[in-house]
């Protein structure tokens, strides 16, 4: 028996190592809120003691002394011996990463996943602890006058079923790009015109027959792309959202690739109101707030 399966774990600690798994790196309020929201922060702190003390995870401390929890050798050896438990992960961090200039990004997307889990819990949806996954790659093809193939690598894909009562609910996707105002403003449209590519990438097709996008092979449809600004004030993130909006606008590729819709809203918000409040904008309606559905709330 692995250490991730015995008993003196318990559920919690089983559930703690599967997200620990597959998001990398978080901190004792974050796995508080997944896993534990309706008893005390000290029974979240109990659960990673005996996780640290079975060799399982490690922890190190953000500035301002948070608390940020990762998987041992040991853990990720012992998650990936019940493959069941969580999708496979192709990068792991490191303990060094935990503690270096990548640790508030993963963080920010973690925070901004959690959002949603908490909305679902509060709404009756389905959106769980392992609802987005990190860093996931979508081939683009060879840009035009090259031979090598490119990829485009979103922070995350979320998913979340809206409720319905007792008709069938809704299923949605979204392509989360976290950023932490550390590019250039048109440098974060640039990346956001390479989603026009992924829309527009189809697999060769046989004669006869209708090209096949690549994305379809994912997705049912075409994912939001949902941006999310963090890293300064409120108001520069205001600024930086209307004119990461504006140039998405402009941007030829985008301009003939209607179908790929990018809503922005900012870290904060988000955590603080959650996603279905009015706190998004979108490249469809830039001067109006709705929800991360496309609704006025």
């Amino acid at each position: 028996m692995t250490g991730a399966e015995s008993p003196r774990l318990g559920t919690v600690g089983v559930a703690v190592l599967e997200s620990l798994y597959q998001h990398r790196l978080l901190s004792t309020r974050q796995l508080h809120e997944l896993h534990l929201p309706d008893r005390q922060l000290r029974s979240m702190q109990r659960v990673l003691s005996r996780l640290r003390l079975a060799g399982l995870a490690l922890s190190t401390r953000a500035p301002g002394g948070l608390g940020l929890w990762f998987l041992s050798p040991a853990g990720i050896e012992a998650m990936e011996a019940i493959p069941s438990r969580a999708e496979p992960r192709s990068k792991l961090i490191p303990p060094a990463q935990a503690a270096g200039p990548l640790q508030s990004h993963t963080l920010a997307v973690n925070d901004a996943g959690i959002a949603f889990v908490r909305a679902a819990r509060d709404r009756g949806d389905e959106c769980g602890p392992l609802a987005w996954r990190h860093e996931i790659a979508h081939p683009l093809g060879p840009p035009p006058g090259r031979r090598t193939s490119e990829q485009l690598i979103s922070d995350a894909v979320l998913s979340y079923q809206v409720a319905r009562g007792d008709r069938a609910g809704s299923f949605h996707y979204r392509l989360v790009e976290l950023d932490r105002a550390t590019m250039p403003v048109d440098g974060l449209a640039a990346k956001l015109r390479r989603y026009a590519r992924l829309f527009r990438y189809s697999e060769p097709a046989a004669p006869g027959q209708k090209p096949k996008a690549i994305w379809a092979d994912r997705y049912p449809v075409f994912p939001v792309v949902l941006l999310v600004l963090a890293g300064d004030s409120g108001s520069r993130l205001d600024r930086r959202r209307r004119t990461v909006l504006a140039l998405c606008a402009e941007d030829p590729e985008l301009k003939r690739t209607p179908e790929v819709e990018i809503s922005v809203c900012l870290l904060d918000e988000l955590t603080e109101r959650g996603p279905f409040a009015s706190i998004f904008r979108t490249t469809a309606k830039p001067r109006t707030s709705v929800n991360w559905l496309g609704e006025k709330s």
